[in-house]
């Protein structure tokens, strides 16, 4: 069956949207319309760059697609720190994430940006935040309201410090500023993790793209507040197989709505893929083990966030 599966994915194109019906946030769509060009057009970044040898490295702590993340600590004041080497990567992918940090600087529950600096030799830059020992809306909220999405909100990505009770949202580097009708890239966001709009390649989504995110973290494991404890709570072994596990459970007479809502015509694979499921009730996952953690209002929560239409979802804000 699988292998039947892996056929058919390599056949899957991109879905079709016809025009007609675009998608534009209900919240805060206008913040990088009205903000001078110089806060979202992050390629005008002029980089100062700090002194590399005032950072030494202590011990690796974790590695991304796109970097490697130490904790280290600045020689002078023998304060912690993280590093994050970053990889080889476009300029302006680092430009976006430095200047996405510097927006949201000081914000709540945002990591803070110390430093900036790079290698005299391999000229590969490192950037150096606070120190946050091993979810929060205040901070989806904050950077919503200050137009960015932050497009890669998963348990890896949220640090809570147990001893100091903080709870911080790390990793900017996907996030992107939004700008109402942008058409922008859906290979975004980690697999189980993905929004809908992003499996079936629609591309003006907005900030409810982090709020589906967010509900996959409470569904399953490896969040603070998981309901059913199924690690992960979507678990496709691709991006189409993806969508069909999301299908089998909010059913695809609710997903052919969606697509019809906004022109969007599934691959004729896809859809094959996909099959046909009902709906299925949350009260389906709830089992002995879990069921001390799933009260009806944290069930009610997770069915407002886990909608295929990201227009329905409610916004970081009234989450809160």
């Amino acid at each position: 069956e699988l292998k039947e599966a892996e056929t058919l994915a390599q056949k899957i194109g991109k879905s079709n949207r016809r025009p007609g019906a675009p998608s534009k946030s209900r919240v805060y769509a206008d913040v990088n319309v009205i903000r001078p060009k110089e806060y979202w057009d992050y390629e005008l970044l002029t980089v100062q760059w700090g002194e590399q040898d005032d950072y030494e490295v202590v011990r690796k702590v974790g590695r991304g697609k796109y970097s490697e993340v130490f904790e280290g600590v600045h020689i002078t004041d023998n304060e912690k720190c993280v590093i994050k080497i970053l990889k080889p990567v476009k300029k302006k992918k680092i430009k976006r994430e430095i200047k996405i940090l510097q927006n949201l600087c000081g914000g709540p529950n945002i990591v803070k940006l110390l430093d900036i600096v790079r290698d005299q030799q391999s000229k590969t830059p490192s950037l150096i935040f606070e120190y946050v020992n091993n979810t929060d809306f205040k901070a989806l909220d904050y950077c919503h309201s200050q137009g960015i999405m932050h497009r890669d909100v998963k348990p890896h990505n949220v640090m809570i410090d147990h001893e100091q009770r903080k709870l911080r949202l790390i990793d900017w580097g996907l996030a992107e500023f939004y700008h109402p009708g942008t058409e922008y890239n859906v290979r975004v966001a980690s697999r189980y993790f993905k929004g809908p709009e992003l499996l079936v390649d629609l591309q003006d989504y907005d900030y409810s793209l982090d709020l589906w995110s967010l509900g996959c973290m409470f569904a399953g494991m490896g969040c603070a507040i998981q309901i059913f404890r199924k690690e992960p709570f979507f678990y496709g072994h691709d991006n189409y197989d993806q969508l069909a596990k999301i299908a089998k459970v909010l059913g695809t007479d609710e997903l052919n709505a969606y697509l019809n809502k906004y022109r969007i015509e599934l691959d004729p694979h896809l859809a094959a893929l996909v099959g046909r499921h009902s709906r299925k009730p949350w009260t389906k996952f709830i089992n002995a083990e879990n069921q001390h953690l799933a009260l009806p209002e944290a069930i009610d929560f997770l069915d407002k966030l886990l909608r295929y239409d990201h227009q329905e979802r409610p916004t970081a804000k009234e989450a809160m």
